[in-house]
C-alpha cells in the first residue's frame, strides 16, 4: 500500500526533501493510520494470571483478540538476499540502516512484544530514533511535529520499554555447541514424549503459552502435568524441524495425518536462559509454518 501511494503521489513530489525522507514519510503515515484502527496484539501472558488446571479445556479461542505472531527469520534472510550489498558480520554491506540493524541484532520476540505496549506515535519515534538513527529534527519533520515533541515521545517510549522488556541475559540466542545440544535434546524428547528430559531442560519458573488459546502456565509443578497430559497423548506422532524466528531458536511442529503424511501443527519459539529454556511460545496456527518457508505437509519417511 505505501508503494502504491508513493507511485500515485510522485507527480506532487517537489524535491524539498530527499526522496528517501519523502518515501519514509509516506510509509510512516500509512502505518500510523493502520495502527490507529488496530487493537493491540498481545500474548497470553499479558492478559491475566497463569492457569492452574493443565487438563482444562483449551479449545476456546476468543475471536476478538488479534494475537501477536512470530517473524520467521527466513523472511528477513530472503529480504536481505535481494539487496545490492553483501551480508557481513554486522549486516548487509551498503544496505540501509534498518537492514543493518535487523541483520546484526535479530528480531527478538521480547522486543516485538514490548512494542505492542507503545502507542503508535511513540512506536514510530522509537524506531526512527533508536533503530534507524535519525536525528530529532529529521523525525520531527517526517511526523510534522516539533523536535521537542519527538524527544518527549522518545523519553516516554524508552521508559515504557524499560518497564516491560526483560533483562538482556533472559533472551539469548543458542550458540554452537552446548546450547545446540540442548535444542537437539529438546526436539528428541518432545517427539518421544520424554517428560523427564523436557522438565530437565526447562527452568524452574519456565512459562508455556499457546496462542491463540488465552491460557498460559508457569512453573515446574504446573508444567509437568501439562506436558504429560498434552504431549503424552501425541508425542510419538510428531516431528520438530529446527528454524529461527525473532532471532530466537524455534521449531516447526508436524503432527500425524490420517493418510500417513505429517501435517503442520504449530510453531514453537523458545527463549533461552543460559543452557536452559525459560519460555515456550507454541503458536498453534499451522499456517505460520508455511510463512516460515516450510511445506505444510511432509512424508513420514522424510528426514527432518
Amino acid at each position: 500500500m505505501p508503494y502504491l501511494r508513493a507511485w500515485r503521489s510522485y507527480g506532487g513530489f517537489e524535491g524539498r526533501a530527499s526522496l528517501r525522507t519523502w518515501l519514509y514519510r509516506i510509509a510512516t503515515n500509512a502505518c500510523l493510520t493502520a495502527l490507529e484502527h488496530r487493537a493491540r496484539r498481545p500474548l497470553p501472558v499479558a492478559l491475566g494470571a497463569p492457569g492452574t488446571d493443565p487438563e482444562g479445556d483449551l479449545s476456546a479461542i476468543p475471536p476478538e483478540i488479534t494475537w501477536l505472531q512470530p517473524f520467521p527469520d527466513a523472511l528477513l534472510t530472503s529480504g536481505l538476499s535481494g539487496s545490492s550489498g553483501a551480508v557481513g558480520a554486522s549486516g548487509p554491506v551498503g544496505a540501509d540502516p534498518a537492514s543493518v540493524v535487523a541483520a546484526r541484532s535479530g528480531l527478538r520476540l521480547a522486543l516485538v512484544a514490548a512494542l505492542q505496549y507503545l502507542p503508535p506515535r511513540q512506536r514510530a519515534v522509537l524506531i526512527l530514533r533508536d533503530v534507524l538513527g535519525w536525528r530529532a529534527a529529521e523525525a520531527a519533520s517526517l511526523l510534522d511535529v516539533t523536535a521537542t515533541a519527538v524527544n518527549s515521545l522518545l523519553k516516554r517510549a524508552r521508559a515504557r520499554m524499560a518497564e516491560v522488556a526483560p533483562d538482556a541475559e533472559q533472551v539469548a540466542e543458542p550458540t554452537a555447541g552446548r546450547q545446540r545440544a540442548v535444542l537437539d535434546r529438546w526436539a528428541r524428547a518432545f517427539v518421544e514424549a520424554d517428560i523427564d528430559t523436557l522438565m530437565e531442560l526447562l527452568t524452574e519458573d519456565a512459562i508455556w503459552e499457546m496462542p491463540p488459546q488465552p491460557m498460559w502456565f508457569q512453573g515446574a509443578d504446573t508444567l509437568r502435568p501439562l506436558l504429560a497430559f498434552r504431549i503424552g497423548k501425541h508425542g510419538r506422532h510428531r516431528r520438530l524441524v529446527p528454524i529461527t524466528a525473532n532471532g530466537q531458536p524455534a521449531f516447526a511442529v508436524y503432527s500425524n495425518h490420517r493418510d500417513g503424511r505429517l501435517s503442520a501443527e504449530s510453531l514453537q519459539v523458545l527463549t533461552m536462559r543460559g543452557d536452559r529454556i525459560a519460555k515456550v511460545t507454541a503458536f498453534r496456527t499451522p499456517s505460520l509454518v508455511g510463512v516460515a518457508g516450510l511445506p505444510m505437509e511432509i512424508d513420514v519417511g522424510d528426514e527432518a
